[in-house]
């Protein structure tokens, strides 16, 4: 579990990124799961961008890939949601505060 500190230094990291993962038109397939755990596994701090049709719908998909691909919710604005989760075998791996 993420603190608050943490998740603002996590922010402060993924604000210049772009959105790495974008669902399409069929929401969130087991394609785009596993295109989602790749970017983890490469990046440990990724923006998904959701294409839903409501909020509800959103939400919904973005605690799947939370469940699915266990990581961490940084933050959500509109459409795209920031993940995170580390990789110890990644020798340049970021270090919380």
């Amino acid at each position: 579990m993420l603190t608050e500190p943490q998740k603002k230094f996590l922010r402060g990291l993924a604000h210049p990124r772009k959105v790495i993962v974008q669902t399409g038109n069929a929401g969130l397939t087991e394609g785009v799961l596993r295109e989602v755990e790749l970017a983890l596994l490469h990046h440990e701090l990724v923006k998904v961008r959701f294409v839903a049709g409501d909020r509800d719908e959103r939400d919904e998909q973005i605690a799947r890939a939370v469940k699915t691909t266990r990581c961490e919710l940084v933050q959500r604005i509109g459409h795209v949601a920031i993940l995170y989760r580390t990789n110890p075998e990644k020798e340049d791996r970021l270090r919380l505060p």
